[in-house]
């Protein structure tokens, strides 16, 4: 319910910003890609790779509207952020590290945390690879 000021001065510093964004995803009570599709993601991203973007594509429409559109506005937005990569040094795969594991989680975390986190890392580069074979131009 805050009103902020976005020209003040403590929001000229990137990270600041970009923290807000993943804190904001992260605090969800639910991840952008619900949980009880998760283990239909990793499923997708292990699938030969001309099956992934269809089978991706066909699980980003099972999800809430809401969920859909939020998704679209945010990769779209982080595909901006990499086409500057001479500029701010983030390519594909540094955005999916930084958001992989916040976007796409188990509901209960296994010793497979590891295992989870390169899923969650090859699904959002996959999506940001493919985004207008996803969600259209």
């Amino acid at each position: 319910d805050e009103k902020l000021d976005l020209s003040d001065s403590k929001w000229e510093d990137i990270h600041v910003i970009t923290g807000a964004l993943k804190m904001f995803f992260r605090e969800l009570p639910e991840p952008l890609f619900t949980y009880n599709h998760f283990n239909d993601f990793v499923n997708a991203i292990k699938q030969e790779p001309r099956q992934r973007v269809p089978a991706v594509k066909d699980l980003i429409k099972q999800l809430p509207k809401p969920n859909q559109d939020t998704m679209q506005v945010l990769f779209r937005h982080l595909k901006r952020v990499v086409e500057n990569g001479e500029k701010n040094r983030m390519t594909y795969q540094s955005i999916a590290i930084v958001f992989g594991p916040t976007l796409l989680k188990p509901e209960k975390e296994t010793c497979n945390i590891a295992v989870h986190t390169v899923y969650q890392n090859q699904i959002v580069e996959l999506i940001l690879l493919e985004l207008n074979s996803i969600f259209g131009r």
